[in-house]
């Protein structure tokens, strides 16, 4: 489990495949106590195994299924990522919960300023509709975000200038795929109503009789 607070950027030292599967090697200073054989560490919102470690990062296998599902298949030797330690019980929880299990990876189709703070905007499958709500929370690359605007097929979040500047978003652009989590809690409430998901327009009903 992890919050969504980028503990530091690392850098991609090796990246291959092995058969369907692959492997990431990645250095970056992750502060605190030394990273451990096993350990769980998010890289880009997906959580992995430390399987090994060397004077320089850590290896960790990518199963196929991650390899599926978010971005990391697509890493090269000197990408950066943004790294996050697993949570240890009495730790602050500065964002929100945050599995390191990707949904989706979706395009990111623009990203704008206004003064110092940063907006981007991505779309989404609508199978993903019902787990996405204004002011509910998302993990994008990791990054705990707050949901600022909503539509049927794209949703906006907003930077704040530490955020931008102590993570990877800040080299994204227009047509970039990013991974995206939603909010664990909106994935146990959508599963409690019966396993639907409703799209967007249908929640919005269902708020609109709520309200009557």
């Amino acid at each position: 489990m992890f919050s969504g607070l980028i503990s530091a950027v690392g850098r991609v030292r090796g990246f291959r495949r092995v058969g369907v599967s692959g492997e990431v090697h990645v250095a970056g200073d992750l502060g605190g106590e030394p990273v451990q054989n096993g350990e769980s560490i998010a890289v880009n919102g997906a959580c992995l195994t430390v399987e090994s470690l060397d004077s320089s990062g850590f290896r960790a296998h990518l199963s196929p299924e991650t390899l599926r599902r978010t971005t990391l298949g697509g890493l090269r030797p000197g990408d950066q990522v943004n790294l996050e330690r697993a949570l240890r019980l009495g730790d602050r929880i500065g964002g929100h919960f945050v599995q390191g299990h990707v949904d989706a990876t979706v395009p990111l189709v623009s990203v704008s300023r206004q003064d110092s703070s940063f907006t981007l905007r991505m779309s989404y499958p609508t199978s993903l509709g019902g787990e996405l709500a204004q002011k509910g929370s998302v993990a994008v690359d990791g990054v705990s975000l707050t949901v600022s605007a909503l539509a049927a097929d794209w949703f906006e979040v907003v930077i704040v200038p530490a955020t931008w500047n102590a993570t990877i978003l800040q080299l994204r652009r227009a047509g970039d795929l990013v991974n995206l989590e939603t909010d664990v809690l909106a994935k146990y409430v959508r599963r409690s109503l019966g396993g639907a998901r409703p799209g967007l327009a249908s929640l919005l009903d269902m708020e609109t009789h709520a309200s009557d």
